[in-house]
């Protein structure tokens, strides 16, 4: 078989579309067994989003998952991946055109990288060549040094490097659908935030349409477009954007599994951009004490923060530095945290926290002020309703 019909667009950008994915009343009853392991599960997956499915050990979730590329075999309803029922496939080869990453990556020892990576491309019948170029870009993708990589083993790699050698073979064949099951829940705490957030710049870039199982409903809010709460049963309790989600859990299940610190957990749905800064007095030493206090007056907070030439925080200033005609150079405190506009709230929350302060210079891409995040602001955030939705890869996308 020689199929070419994958081919990376020239700049990178995938030339295939995401699949839309349908679930329509799907039932997996093992036998002998009295209850289905997942009881009419209807929902729907917009091409290019990350939908995660979520629950408690045993509420079918990767029974669920693994129905889609039939490594399970659906016992009642269907499965529609762009409107074709996946039950009327070829399981191998609707398997080769799902990528598929696992929390034990799977990768084969004895094979190099490069040879991973190039599993499913050699099944397809791709020449040399061009699994050459394919393998070099997926490693680039997934922010690995080809040079320095292809041509290693698994075993030589870091579990983080590993995880991502794993991804970059469930992209190998540009799939219009991926599946992903706990992919990074072998990972270190550090690694494993470092690989999701990496992911999602890469699926900022990709689009594709993603199933994506895990237990954690943090995971599950900071990476999913649409969350799938599954309870005992394989009964779906709700599915939702994590907004809506967070707000408006449906019942005492999902509030339950949310969790009661749910309103805090709204906080990594939003960057500090989208929020009310405060105004505060930017002041240089020298400064007339006259033009600054009426900086002071004309701010939201009573103390000035000291700046440099081109408009970056130096450090809030003292009653003292005001004494004579012109600003001197006399803190009360450095200019700490300093925050980015491009901080997710949670982070940056915690990092005022930890600094023990209520107030954070929050500043551009240049370093230079652009307001200030306090503590107050965090708490007024949390006692608005959100006026929309917003994920983690929309948030991601504004970085571009």
């Amino acid at each position: 078989m020689n199929d070419q019909s994958s081919a990376p667009s020239p700049d990178g950008k995938s030339d295939r579309q995401a699949a839309t994915l349908e679930f329509r009343e799907a039932t997996k009853l093992y036998p002998g067994q009295d209850s289905p392991a997942l009881d009419k599960l209807s929902l729907e997956v917009p091409a290019g989003e990350i939908c995660v499915l979520v629950g408690p050990s045993g509420c079918g979730k990767t029974t669920a998952m693994r129905m889609v590329n039939r490594m399970i075999d659906i016992t009642d309803g269907d499965i529609l991946l762009d409107g074709q029922s996946v039950r009327d496939r070829n399981p191998a080869e609707l398997r080769r055109e799902i990528g598929y990453a696992i929390q034990q990556i799977g990768l084969f020892p004895h094979l190099s990288i490069a040879d991973n990576i190039a599993t499913v491309p050699k099944l397809l019948g791709w020449d040399k060549q061009r699994i050459a170029a394919r393998v070099d870009e997926l490693l680039e993708l997934v922010s690995l040094d080809p040079h320095d990589t292809r041509d290693r083993y698994p075993p030589q790699l870091s579990g983080g490097q590993r995880q991502r050698v794993g991804v970059a073979r469930a992209l190998a064949v540009d799939p219009p659908l991926m599946l992903m099951d706990e992919p990074f829940g072998a990972i270190d705490p550090i690694n494993r935030e470092r690989l999701q957030n990496e992911f999602l710049r890469l699926q900022s870039e990709i689009r594709k349409t993603i199933v994506f199982v895990t237990h954690d409903i943090d995971e599950a809010i900071k990476m999913g477009d649409k969350i799938a709460i599954l309870q005992k049963g394989g009964k779906l309790a709700q599915y939702a954007s994590p907004g809506e989600l967070l707000m408006y859990p449906n019942g005492e299940f999902v509030e339950e599994f949310v969790g009661a610190d749910r309103s805090l957990k709204r906080l990594a749905l939003q960057r500090v951009r989208d929020i009310d800064l405060w105004k505060a007095a930017q002041v240089r030493a020298g400064e007339a004490v006259s033009e600054a206090r009426a900086k002071i007056a004309d701010s939201d907070i009573e103390i000035a923060l000291l700046v440099d030439d081109q408009g970056r925080p130096e450090g809030w200033l003292s009653e003292s530095a005001f004494h004579g005609e012109r600003v001197e150079r006399k803190l009360r405190s450095p200019a700490e945290p300093i925050v980015e506009l491009d901080d997710i709230l949670r982070d940056a929350l915690a990092d005022l926290l930890t600094s023990d302060t209520r107030y954070g210079p929050v500043v551009d891409d240049t370093g230079k002020v652009a307001g200030v995040l306090s503590l107050e602001v965090i708490s007024n955030f949390l006692h608005d309703a959100p006026t929309e939705t917003r994920t983690s890869v929309d948030l991601i996308e504004e970085e571009a």
